[in-house]
């Protein structure tokens, strides 16, 4: 929606933050640095033991919302282009 009402830099700011979120994961091999917190008080290990999401779209978040964000990248860009054009 921010790139629709070209408001870029705003936009910018909060997919560097995503990205930032990214960094970390990939430096963690995929995984939330606070799992092994949360670990600590339950046994249960299911996908999504750690996060209140249903277990089908913890299983595949990254899937799923990876290739989104990487959408939304790519429309930010191509707006940012074409307002400065």
């Amino acid at each position: 929606m921010l790139s629709l009402q070209r408001r870029f830099r705003l936009a910018a700011l909060l997919a560097l933050i995503v990205l930032g979120e990214v960094v970390v994961l990939a430096i963690n091999r995929w995984r939330c640095p606070l799992t092994p917190i949360a670990a600590r008080y339950t046994d249960d290990r299911r996908a999504n033991f750690d996060i209140y999401l249903p277990e089908w779209l913890a299983r595949y978040n990254k899937e799923i919302f990876g290739p989104l964000y990487l959408a939304g990248v790519v429309f930010l860009a191509m707006r940012w282009f074409e307002a400065a054009t």
